[in-house]
């Protein structure tokens, strides 16, 4: 076994040490599910899910599991700690069952092209993933809208199933003309609210996971849409277990449900197109 793996199994061990107490007492708080069903005083959030590194991503599927939630996740072919990409053959079969647990999916862009400004007929962008990480590069709207695509088109041959017209652009980060172009080539943007950004991405040392827990729990409130990422590289405290589930009984508690963006104010006329 690679060195590599030998550090995730162990930074996995070590969050599933913490993971079987909240597991418990999940289980002794009842297994019905957190869904909403549309009845009065309701306060629906949303969940949703950027790609990664992918390490807690078998962790997710199980909290989603066993609390019987549907999230969005947003893909982008990503590069992972075991040296492949989110998207490769070696993910293909946990995309494969998310899509038949009946998740929503969206784009993310395929090399996560983080927008770094408007051009005369286009955008420059700077993608994280693929063979031109770290240059900046001058797009033009079509270019934007194949990266969009080509997400899109992977996931399909992976799962067999269409992606949602959606996307997130990588890094949260857009204009009025980028998300003009997207919407001309048929994708709606979903950004998350402020309460909803959940600090995964955050240095651990300054932001430990029972801190943004607590942040969460806090503020919160009805309609919020929740943002995390299936592994992220700034990171060191494992944060799934810490955070997702107990996170997940704590706004239940709280009279909280979990609704999907099918069924969000802004989006579910879109999604029926």
């Amino acid at each position: 076994m690679r060195r590599a793996e030998l550090k995730i199994g162990r930074r996995l061990l070590a969050a599933l040490a913490c993971w079987v107490g909240v597991s418990a007492s999940a289980a002794t708080a009842g297994a019905s599910s957190a869904s909403c069903t549309g009845a009065a005083g309701e306060k629906p959030v949303y969940l949703t899910f950027d790609t990664g590194h992918m390490e807690i991503a078998p962790l997710v599927a199980e909290v989603l599991q066993r609390h019987r939630l549907k999230a969005t996740f947003f893909l982008a072919n990503e590069r992972t700690r075991t040296g492949g990409a989110s998207l490769d053959d070696q993910w293909a079969p946990w995309w494969r069952a998310r899509a038949a647990e009946g998740h929503l999916f969206g784009s993310h862009t395929f090399d996560h092209a983080v927008w770094a400004g408007d051009t005369k007929g286009g955008f420059k962008v700077r993608p994280t993933a693929g063979p031109e990480a770290g240059r900046t590069l001058r797009w033009t709207a079509a270019d934007y809208c194949e990266s969009l695509q080509q997400s899109a088109t992977r996931f399909e041959d992976m799962t067999g199933k269409k992606m949602a017209p959606i996307f997130r652009a990588a890094g949260g980060k857009t204009s009025s003309a980028l998300l003009a172009a997207a919407k001309s080539c048929g994708w709606e943007h979903v950004p998350w609210t402020d309460a909803g950004f959940l600090g995964d991405e955050l240095p651990s040392d300054k932001y430990p996971n029972k801190m943004l827990l607590n942040r969460a729990l806090r503020n919160i409130r009805s309609g919020e849409i929740l943002l995390a990422h299936l592994g992220i590289w700034s990171r060191e405290e494992v944060w799934a277990p810490a955070v997702l589930e107990p996170l997940i009984v704590g706004l239940r508690e709280r009279g909280f449900c979990f609704a999907t963006l099918r069924d969000h104010p802004r989006y579910s006329d879109w999604l029926k197109r």
